[in-house]
């Protein structure tokens, strides 16, 4: 997946999110990506997080403490 698409797909899903509140938006974008996104989706996710994830909305860098990072391959 692009880098790109990677960063709408999340920017959407906060969008989607807005208005709910801060601590409710942060929980209910981090328990969508939870169930939805993909271990290497998740993966990427955190990789773009690791480098600042300045395109990302503020949402997501609340709901990233609350995202589970996938498990490293054995």
């Amino acid at each position: 997946m692009e880098q790109r698409d990677l960063i709408r797909m999340a920017n959407q899903i906060a969008a989607f999110f807005h208005g709910s509140g801060p601590e409710a938006e942060a929980r209910d974008v981090a328990e969508h990506i939870n169930k939805f996104w993909e271990p290497h989706m998740r993966n990427a996710l955190f990789a773009y997080l690791d480098k600042g994830g300045k395109e990302l909305d503020p949402a997501i860098l609340k709901a990233a403490a609350l995202i589970k990072r996938p498990k490293a391959a054995a």
